[in-house]
């Protein structure tokens, strides 16, 4: 099993390079799903209260028999839990459901721009990295706006940004932002789901010339771009294709092709930011 590469976050911290996220994977199908991602060689998943599957997560992490310090864990708390108490509170009970000491990385999943206390959060997520219970934090769909505004109150710059990124979504303007920043971009949705440009030309002419699959390379361009795709997947073939994506390399143009499908519109996200999922 090829071990997959990772990223030096700016907390010094390694994460690998592709994780698996969760989201809708329930129940003993779901534990089931997730045990074959970290068979398979897996080593982030990604969870969140709102995914309600985090009992799930533990429970596969416990049944995998991998080492814990071998998995990466990573949850977020919901816009409803901004309050400073309530953010502390919040991963305190997600501790209690992944049945873990601490989490790997852990976001704030969306601002919340109506209730306007994500800074509050921020606060709670710098005082739970000093307490040893969150090993990195960071968030998730923040604008630059939202990101300069945490960054100034308390002087600690995220280790990640998790947003939408796909090809027909491309986010140059936040990569840019993330990039002098000092802050990993990580992609929920990163194929696009329905939107998926499987069958587009520039896809597949780069699937065929690489003899991979159209999965593969749009994968394989995040990659190339230094975004950290976040693939969902129940099926084991999927899984494996999914993370076998280091024995090739797109070239400058295909990249740029492949790039050049975004609809990008100014958007930050197109779904329910609190579930990542696209309406």
């Amino acid at each position: 099993m090829a071990t997959t590469p990772t990223y030096t976050l700016n907390d010094g911290t390694t994460i690998p390079a592709i994780g698996f996220g969760t989201y809708p994977l329930k129940g003993e199908d779901g534990t089931a799903a997730i045990v074959g991602a970290l068979e398979a060689g897996y080593r982030l998943v990604d969870t969140a209260v709102n995914y309600e599957n985090e009992t799930e997560v533990g429970e596969a992490i416990r049944r995998s028999g991998l080492p814990r310090d071998e998995v990466l864990v990573a949850s977020k708390i919901p816009g409803r839990h901004h309050a400073y108490d309530d953010a502390i509170t919040s991963v305190r009970e997600s501790l209690g459901r992944l049945g873990l000491e601490r989490t790997d990385l852990h976001l704030i999943h969306w601002p919340n721009p109506s209730q306007g206390k994500y800074v509050e959060a921020w606060r709670a997520l710098v005082q739970l990295q000093k307490d040893g219970l969150v090993r990195s934090i960071g968030v998730s769909n923040f604008t630059e706006e939202h990101l300069e505004r945490i960054i100034d109150d308390t002087g600690v710059v995220p280790a990640v940004n998790q947003v939408e990124l796909h090809p027909r979504f491309p986010q140059e303007r936040m990569r840019e932002v993330h990039a002098r920043l000092g802050i990993r971009t990580e992609a929920w949705s990163p194929m696009g789901k329905r939107r998926a440009p499987l069958e587009e030309d520039a896809v597949t002419a780069a699937a065929q010339a690489h003899d991979v699959t159209s999965g593969q390379v749009i994968l394989r361009w995040h990659v190339q771009l230094g975004s950290l795709p976040i693939p969902k997947s129940g099926d084991p073939q999927r899984q494996a294709q999914n993370l076998d994506v280091f024995g090739f390399e797109l070239t400058d143009a295909e990249v740029a092709a492949i790039s050049g499908l975004g609809e990008d519109d100014g958007r930050l996200f197109g779904g329910d930011p609190d579930t990542h999922e696209e309406m």
